[in-house]
């Protein structure tokens, strides 16, 4: 333990109050997480709650939109992925409004609040006593107006507040050169709050289509209205527990100062243009803020791959919602719910990882950084869209009605092939969100300075309204049979982009383990 304490006796350690060291110390082989605080499980399990409703309410659309309001099917797919849009273009707002003026928890309890109200008036909308052209009206407003800007101004905030829970640094552990080091405790705080997400998807998933099947569609969205309340009661009276960030300054404002001041004194000898607004006295910045922005634009450039990623993991709350009405299914299990696998697989996999597999490797200093991770999650859904791809020919193949585009197609027509076989492709999105999507939301809180954390969370949401917009536009080629090209299409798109991913970033992953302080 020489090193230990002659690491606290230096005199430019930097501890924080909880007694962690800032810098990461000399004889650091790898980390470990510590246990989360239960101002994280308030927030995890207020997330649960939300993802509850979205998922449960948002699942039902396709068929909704088809049987209750009578939609052809591109019209289906183009209104669904344009709520998915707005649900993620709003996350900019969210972050701006937290950032800039509420602070997180204000922001939070303000959208959750707008959010309960769109739900209330989406299960309005589901009442047969109103005029059905009334109801398409009430729909779009609810969805679009209410529960869209609702989530996104929750889902900036929520990912980032619930890490900022975590005491940050490195901490001394009973074996030599293993240590608590907060980057590991982050990891597993975006599992769990990653593995709440799906239990309350799988949990609103799992009933909501009963609902809507066995009752009514009015009863099916009254419930999840209920639990978005329910999450909204948890998260509030929390307040005492939260760790809290100041507001201070417009943190834009600071960006933006800080840019201009680096263009206007750029410096060729510079590693980073950036590094022109270093060494400055009496700026208001320092050079480990700008380090963070540094960090912050680099991340930048990783989202911009992940567009193509949630097109094809957007499949799942249309297309392939309408490949499974197309096969043959038992009478009790509705063609929406084979979406429950994705979620349990999440479930039941994010443990093994976060208790045995990622520890090993941390044990046996083997480091998988964030690059690599989201590479894999990228090649997993690639090769899982492969399987579509040949799933949905043979699904023309099958008969009765081939193709569906002939004269006396009826409406409820499926072939003769069972919809089990769809059970894969859920399965290979699942895990490939733990590699590509958790990742995503870790890389993006640990790459922003103290201030941006909402905003960079963000922006990494944002690039799943980039994916709902390519949907959008897929859409045209979502009925039968060019959605067969279209899966085909996206599993090339994906695997071309994947690889050219990881060639160009390759090297973060490297710049990412040599990071030994910490930023807020």
């Amino acid at each position: 333990m020489a090193d230990i304490e002659k690491f606290y006796d230096h005199p430019d350690a930097l501890m924080n109050d909880d007694g962690y060291m800032q810098e990461q110390p000399a004889d650091f082989i790898g980390g470990i997480p510590e246990p989360l605080r239960i101002s994280a499980w308030l927030i995890i399990s207020t997330e649960l709650c939300e993802r509850f409703t979205y998922y449960g309410a948002s699942l039902m659309f396709a068929q909704y939109l088809k049987d209750q309001l009578k939609l052809k099917k591109t019209d289906q797919v183009s209104i669904i992925r344009g709520f998915t849009f707005f649900c993620y273009f709003t996350t900019l707002f969210g972050a701006f409004i937290a950032d800039q003026f509420l602070g997180k928890y204000l922001t939070i309890t303000a959208f959750a609040s707008w959010y309960v109200i769109g739900t209330a008036l989406l299960s309005i909308s589901a009442l047969t006593s109103i005029e059905r052209s009334t109801r398409l009206a009430l729909f779009i407003v609810s969805t679009y107006l209410f529960i869209g800007i609702g989530t996104g101004g929750i889902k900036s905030n929520v990912s980032a507040y619930v890490a900022e829970q975590v005491k940050t640094g490195y901490k001394p552990t009973k074996t030599p050169g293993i240590y608590i080091d907060s980057r590991a405790t982050i990891e597993r705080c975006y599992r769990y709050f990653y593995m709440a997400i799906n239990v309350g998807a799988f949990a609103g998933m799992l009933l909501c289509p009963q609902l809507a099947k066995n009752v009514n569609y009015f009863t099916a969205y009254v419930v999840p209205a209920g639990v978005m309340a329910v999450g909204l009661i948890i998260f509030v009276p929390g307040y005492r527990y939260y760790v809290k960030k100041p507001i201070g300054h417009s943190p834009f404002v600071k960006v933006y100062r800080t840019i201009r001041y680096a263009l206007r004194n750029k410096n060729p000898n510079n590693a980073h243009w950036l590094d022109s607004s270093k060494g400055l006295k009496d700026a208001e910045w320092d050079d480990k803020y700008v380090d963070g922005l540094k960090r912050s634009i680099r991340a930048c450039k990783v989202f911009l791959f992940y567009p193509i990623y949630w097109a094809l993991y957007n499949n799942m709350t249309d297309n392939f919602i309408n490949q499974g009405l197309e096969m043959k299914r038992p009478n009790w299990l509705s063609a929406d719910q084979l979406n429950v696998i994705n979620s349990a697989v999440l479930i039941i996999t994010i443990p093994i990882f976060d208790t045995w597999v990622f520890p090993a490797l941390a044990k046996r200093g083997i480091y998988l950084g964030p690059i690599k991770k989201i590479f894999i999650g990228f090649m997993i859904v690639s090769a899982g869209f492969v399987y579509v791809t040949v799933i949905q020919k043979f699904v023309y193949k099958s008969g009765p009605y081939y193709e569906f585009n002939g004269p006396d197609v009826p409406e409820d027509a499926y072939n003769d092939i069972s919809v089990w076989w769809q059970v894969p492709a859920y399965v290979s999105i699942g895990i490939s969100e733990i590699f590509a999507s958790i990742t995503g939301l870790e890389y993006a809180f640990s790459q922003a300075p103290a201030e941006l954390k909402s905003t960079l969370t963000a922006l990494f949401l944002f690039s799943n309204a980039g994916g709902s917009l390519l949907g959008m536009i897929l859409a045209i080629w979502s009925g039968d049979p060019t959605v067969l090209y279209t899966f085909a299409a996206q599993s090339v798109l994906m695997f071309v982009f994947g690889v050219a991913f990881y060639f160009i970033f390759r090297h973060y992953d490297e710049e990412v383990r040599q990071m030994t302080t910490y930023d807020g």
